[in-house]
């Protein structure tokens, strides 16, 4: 029987090799996991509040910042042992799907207070024409 022997360098090649698919395999699911643009753009309901909680809804992220953690932890990981080659675009791509992550969750907590503050307004508009709220004495 013969045993194939591999010496450090090639397994240490070959965790790195994995590593970096790793990464890749991670951002790729992050990636997959944001909403699609149509579902931010695109609305279908009857009256602002409708669009508002639909836009609130597709502004979810699901499993994005999961994938997008298990991503910099190979990453840093990889990183810390120079177990990469070029980790120039790996660093790149983590750095955009942060700026996307961050925008996505800026955008939703924006549309989120204009959920809240919507049915007031529209309340004091009605109070507005109809007249309450002004003092009138008869």
């Amino acid at each position: 029987m013969s045993q194939a022997t591999l010496d450090d360098d090639d397994l240490f090649d070959e965790a790195a090799a994995e590593m970096r698919e790793d990464v890749e395999a991670s951002l790729a699911a992050a990636n997959a996991a944001l909403p699609a643009p149509d579902d931010v753009w695109d609305a279908d309901a009857d009256n602002t509040l409708g669009v508002l909680n639909g836009l609130k809804g597709a502004l979810g992220v699901g499993d994005a910042e999961e994938h997008l953690r298990d991503a910099k932890k190979w990453f840093a990981i990889g990183r810390k042992a120079d177990a990469f080659e070029d980790a120039d675009d790996l660093e790149t791509e983590i750095g955009e799907l942060e700026t996307t992550l961050s925008q996505i969750a800026e955008a939703r907590e924006q549309v989120g207070e204009l959920t809240a503050t919507i049915p007031e307004l529209r309340g004091a508009l009605e109070d507005a024409e109809s007249g309450e709220g002004e003092g009138n004495e008869e």
